[in-house]
């Protein structure tokens, strides 16, 4: 009663977040009626001065130390001239940098410095993004207009354009661009909706995805709505499933990108499993995305695993070289505790105490089933058998209580059948002592 007493009051969480975007989509419509008095050039260009402005925050490419040393004077002075544009643009924010470049060690303390300052790009980049919000949304809107009554070829035939976004667009236009989830009704435009916060973090350079449920439609979609975009003046590329690695790469590096989960999903694992090397690679990161079908891409299709069979061509050794020594340590610490356990059974038995002996061997066989002192037991029948009713007594508790305590007893258990290992409390602590939460799972909804 108190909740529902408070809801006609206050209002719901979803009237509340309406009612706070009904003065930004005024405003929108405010910018884009002034925008109608202005030719189609000055639109563009308005477009180009934002991605002036968000470039600057891109990443830096520049080529290593030894690969500048391997070229002639004027391609370093070509290089040098480059990346000191990229930080006279950012010295009104950043005024430290570097204002000279003379030689190769100027340019490597300059890359050092831009490094350095990347960390606050993201924070820079949203808070730009959120400034010009309803000016970029009134741009698309007013590029829609424009458009009308032309005739748009979409998969092999022309479509009359005759769309202009209304109200509650501009709503689902934001709220999809502040990471939420935009619910519309069959016939309300969800097609058209995506154009206002795919083309916003479009601006940034990045690359936007927009995933769709099938080829069919991300063909559609990339031709009928890659036209706004294109008057705009941002490409639009797309992912179909027959295309080669070196298309798909072109695809990839346009402004806005168009495919279906299972393609961007497979390009992702051929990326980071089979590529050989950065060149192999098709994709070049991933920092904005607009899921269509959201209910069916991340429930529906969520339980068919996206798999590539065959062995991973590329290790990462960094990572390995960086957790080898701490796992021999748990391995040899785990080891040491076996044998321990071993001489415990073994005194156990010889004092006939069958309890405390089963137990003992059992938790070996969790932890370290090829430990040598327990093979040795294992050749005794006798000893074999109390094992074997150890074991069945811990399995037969319905809620296996016990056998969780005594697994959590050891480092990690081992299960040979099933070729798996399980890291417990006892071996997470050890392994990250001052990390408490390292191996917790966030909390999606946190």
């Amino acid at each position: 009663m108190i909740k529902w007493t408070l809801q006609k009051i206050v209002g719901s969480k979803n009237q509340r977040e309406l009612k706070r975007m009904r003065p930004l989509v005024a405003k929108i419509n405010e910018l884009e009626e002034g925008y109608q008095k202005e030719s189609e050039e000055e639109l563009r260009a308005r477009v180009e001065g934002w991605q002036k402005h968000l470039h600057r925050y891109l990443p830096l490419q520049v080529p290593t130390k030894r690969q500048l040393e391997l070229m002639d004077d004027e391609l370093v002075s070509e290089i040098a001239a480059g990346l000191m544009g990229r930080l006279d643009a950012l010295r009104d924010e950043f005024p430290n940098l570097p204002k000279e470049m003379e030689n190769l060690s100027d340019i490597e303390a300059a890359k050092a410095a831009f490094l350095e300052i990347e960390d606050d790009f993201p924070a820079l980049r949203d808070q730009y993004l959120e400034e010009i919000l309803p000016e970029a949304f009134a741009a698309v809107k007013n590029a829609a207009r424009r458009m009308c009554g032309s005739m748009v070829p979409v998969s092999d035939q022309e479509i009359l354009w005759e769309m202009v976004h209304f109200d509650v667009q501009l709503i689902g236009g934001i709220a999809l661009h502040r990471g939420m989830i935009s619910e519309m009704q069959t016939g309300e435009g969800k097609t058209l909706v995506a154009t206002l916060p795919v083309f916003l973090n479009a601006l940034t350079g990045l690359g936007v995805h927009v995933v769709t449920v099938n080829d069919y439609l991300a063909r559609r979609d990339s031709e009928w709505m890659g036209a706004l975009f294109k008057f705009l003046g941002l490409s639009v590329g797309c992912i179909q499933n027959q295309i080669p690695p070196q298309m798909r790469k072109e695809m990839y590096s346009c402004d806005i990108t168009y495919g279906t989960n299972a393609e961007f999903g497979f390009d992702y694992l051929r990326d980071n499993g089979m590529a050989s090397s950065a060149q192999d690679q098709v994709q070049r990161g991933h920092y904005f995305a607009i899921v269509d079908e959201v209910d069916s891409i991340l429930i529906d299709e969520a339980r068919t695993p996206l798999i590539i069979s065959g062995p991973a061509v590329v290790s990462n050794i960094e990572e390995y070289q960086r957790y080898k020594p701490a796992i021999e340590k748990l391995v040899k610490k785990q080891n040491q505790l076996c044998n321990e356990l071993a001489a415990e059974a073994k005194k156990a038995l010889e004092e006939n105490d069958e309890d405390t002996a089963g137990r003992a061997l059992f938790k070996i066989k969790l932890g370290q089933p090829r430990n040598r002192q327990f093979m040795r037991f294992m050749e005794d029948p006798d000893t074999r058998r109390l094992i074997e009713k150890t074991e069945l007594a811990f399995y037969q508790d319905t809620q296996k209580t016990e056998l969780f305590a005594i697994k959590e007893e050891l480092l990690f258990t081992i299960d040979e059948k099933g070729r798996d290992a399980d890291l417990m409390e006892n071996g997470r602590e050890y392994l990250s002592p001052n990390e408490p939460e390292a191996f917790t799972i966030p909390d999606l909804a946190d």
